[in-house]
């Protein structure tokens, strides 16, 4: 799901990584924000652990509040929740599914739980996309647009990714 959002953002990204040597790589390890999940009491709580990971990064180095620094701390955080999103909306689509089922065979005639998520989904996606190609434009053409888009998707793939998390949780 998460692949090259934009051109922008692909572009933006495939440099950061790359334009520092392994030494000077800020050190991204999602721990911070796995400790952060556990301590949560609740849904309002976790999505407070939105990010630590990423600033435990950038403080990691002093290349990590560079633009580049930034950019892969916030890339990597980023792929740590898009899998988190991925690993919770496979079983949540199944789970509907069987929910559909069991309401069919029950001849119930009731709006299907899988189509309304995946129209869920898909609408988030280009929500999450121009949410964040504002957020881009916000910073005209200065270099600080690239770490500010990954920021902010970022957050909104991880608040999906609780979400969907939540969900999921609630039907166990």
């Amino acid at each position: 799901m998460m692949g090259c959002i934009t051109r922008a953002i692909c572009a933006a990204v495939a440099i950061s990584p790359l334009a520092v040597s392994a030494q000077e790589t800020p050190h991204f390890d999602p721990t911070p924000a796995l400790s952060c999940l556990a301590g949560a009491p609740d849904f309002v709580a976790q999505q407070a652990c939105i990010g630590v990971a990423a600033e435990a990064c950038m403080a990691s180095n002093e290349m990590g509040y560079t633009t580049v620094g930034m950019g892969y701390c916030f890339d990597q955080e980023l792929v740590f929740w898009d899998a988190r999103l991925n690993a919770a909306y496979g079983p949540l689509m199944q789970r509907e599914k069987a929910m559909d089922a069991e309401m069919t065979q029950l001849g119930a005639t009731v709006p299907s739980l899988a189509e309304a998520l995946r129209g869920m989904q898909r609408a988030w996606i280009p929500y999450r996309d121009a949410t964040c190609d504002y957020e881009r434009a916000q910073w005209g053409n200065g270099t600080g647009g690239g770490p500010a888009t990954l920021a902010c998707l970022m957050d909104l793939t991880g608040r999906q990714a609780l979400e969907l998390e939540r969900r999921l949780n609630d039907g166990q």
